[in-house]
């Protein structure tokens, strides 16, 4: 695969992130895809039978040398009762969490905001510019027009009932 994306510069993009993960506080994997590229953190958890995966899914446009990255939350609930499943959420996740090691090891921690740095880091280095995913633009038209529409709403009532 790393031959059909070696002179475009996307090898050059996973290699540094894969690089700059390892020397992350955050243990990381990577995985390559077809257009991109996904860096993996299993995230701590204080719950005894809950798990999350965090994904940060980078898609690569080359030509444009532009890049989207998404947020895949995987969280997964076992044990008794009706607290158990499981739910998957995109977009844009910000969050941190510290927990204490089950095991006893100490505290751990995570940012999902490193990740984030760490991305656009490297796409910085390597002249590589990110596009906002395609829902994140929506949610920000819908919130301009929400917004709009409530100043319109209070000027209007304060035009019927002004004194």
């Amino acid at each position: 695969m790393s031959g059909a994306h070696g002179a475009d510069g996307t090898d050059a993009f996973y290699d540094r992130v894969r690089a700059a993960s390892t020397d992350a506080p955050t243990d990381y994997r990577t995985q390559r895809r077809e257009r991109g590229f996904d860096l993996v953190a299993d995230v701590p958890h204080t719950g005894r039978h809950t798990t999350q995966v965090h994904t940060y899914r980078v898609d690569l446009d080359p030509r444009e040398r532009t890049f989207v990255m998404t947020d895949i939350v995987r969280t997964e609930t076992t044990g008794p009762g009706p607290l158990s499943g499981s739910s998957v959420e995109t977009g844009r996740s910000r969050y941190w969490v510290t927990s204490n090691a089950l095991d006893g090891s100490g505290r751990q921690s995570f940012s999902s905001t490193a990740g984030h740095r760490l991305i656009r880091g490297v796409a910085a280095e390597l002249g590589w510019r990110e596009l906002k995913p395609t829902g994140q633009k929506v949610a920000k038209v819908f919130g301009i027009i929400g917004g709009a529409i409530a100043v319109g709403t209070l000027i209007a009532l304060a035009v019927v009932f002004w004194p």
